[in-house]
């Protein structure tokens, strides 16, 4: 395992750029540094990715134009990279003693989904993303929105709430295994290493 340590600003533009839901970081990384046929690393200017050459020193930004070739690339499996970020953890704001006094599972559903709010208020809108497959009858189900509107409409029985002191909404019919999907996949997204994406899912 190769670990990069990262500031906030490229963890945010990074996440920015998932178009898949649980698509990695190599891989983003990857379509946005642009591998050609050459097998050379094509920066964009606009691009706010940090490369690590082999003398593993860390450069903040690249002047226009630059490319970056093979030899100076740390010779590693991308797919092994581990991003690191200095960002705010949900541990911070999770208070134990309230959980234990919700009578059941949605109460504590909603105040993980509100630390994690908290945590991480730039990129949480992220979880958007997060949807069950297209049924059988082709309607897009939807367990995160930005209104309670948008859940009634996406399926029947949702009785969508909102995240407490947040923007979103959240659909809370589905069962707790499918609660805790939907907690291990917004962890998963908004960062968060296996280990502590456990953590977080127990916590329901």
């Amino acid at each position: 395992m190769k670990n990069i340590e990262i500031d906030d600003e490229l963890y945010l533009y990074i996440v920015s750029n998932t178009q898949a839901i649980g698509e990695s970081a190599s891989s983003i990384l990857r379509r946005l540094l642009t591998l050609d046929d050459t097998n050379q690393l094509s920066v964009p200017e606009s691009n706010l990715v940090t490369a690590l050459k082999g003398d593993d020193t860390k450069q903040d930004e690249f002047p226009p134009n630059i490319e970056v070739k093979d030899s100076d690339i740390v010779d590693t499996d991308c797919s092994e990279i581990k991003i690191i970020t200095s960002s705010e953890s949900v541990f911070n704001f999770i208070n134990k003693e309230e959980l234990a006094m919700q009578r059941g599972a949605v109460g504590r559903f909603l105040l993980i989904l509100a630390a994690l709010y908290r945590a991480h208020p730039k990129t949480f809108n992220i979880v958007t993303n997060i949807a069950p497959k297209v049924s059988a009858r082709k309607t897009k189900r939807l367990y995160f929105a930005l209104s309670e509107e948008i859940l009634t409409a996406s399926g029947s029985s949702t009785k969508p709430k909102q995240v407490p002191q947040s923007p979103f909404w959240v659909i809370t019919n589905s069962n707790t295994t499918r609660k805790k999907m939907m907690l291990t996949e917004a962890a998963s997204l908004l960062g968060y290493d296996e280990s502590d994406v456990i953590k977080i899912r127990e916590l329901l």
